[in-house]
């Protein structure tokens, strides 16, 4: 039995879950970002039980099939920009087309009618937010980031960093504050 997570965006994340797994005595066998693969299926009770818990941490255990697919969406694209393993082979509709073996149409509509947004504009938004994020780290200069975030160059990049923020690359890297949103608050 497969339970789905809404919010469960990072390792610590993971950390999390396990724990209250764990104090609710729940065994598992796999577990990824959104998703938890649980050894035997779980009573009403504790589910619920469950549910009350990860509430408390900013967690939500998702039981509508809708639900499930547009957080694995969101899920993909996070683990995609935020902690990539490689950089992807295939475009990013091929991608979400082959983990989730639904037409990219359908899941397109489901996106935008449920999230407000389309699937590319939550992508774009993810890769500036992992942008910001390296341009204050301070470490790669725009042309690395560029690369490393997959634009074809900087003028593509600051022309979208732009976009979104309002900024220019160079004038985000010196304010104070940096504007940086949690990636769950996207």
């Amino acid at each position: 039995m497969n339970i789905y997570i809404k919010n469960m965006v990072c390792n610590r994340c993971i950390t999390a879950v396990k724990t209250v797994l764990e104090q609710h005595e729940i065994s598992f066998s796999n577990m990824k970002l959104g998703e938890v693969e649980l050894v035997e299926s779980i009573t009403e009770n504790q589910k619920k039980n469950l549910a009350d818990s990860f509430k408390v941490l900013g967690f939500e255990l998702l039981n509508d099939k809708t639900r499930q697919v547009i957080e694995r969406i969101k899920t993909l694209i996070i683990e995609n920009v935020h902690y990539p393993q490689e950089k992807l082979k295939v475009n990013l509709s091929d991608y979400l087309v082959e983990d989730l073996k639904q037409d990219y149409s359908a899941l397109s509509k489901l996106f935008s009618e449920t999230e407000g947004i389309t699937i590319e504009h939550f992508y774009i938004l993810q890769k500036i937010e992992r942008v910001k994020e390296l341009l204050v780290y301070n470490e790669l200069t725009l042309s690395e980031i560029a690369f490393q975030m997959n634009y074809s160059n900087v003028a593509h990049l600051s022309n979208q960093f732009k976009k979104v923020t309002g900024f220019t690359p160079t004038y985000f890297k010196s304010l104070k504050d940096n504007k940086r949103k949690q990636i769950d608050e996207l």
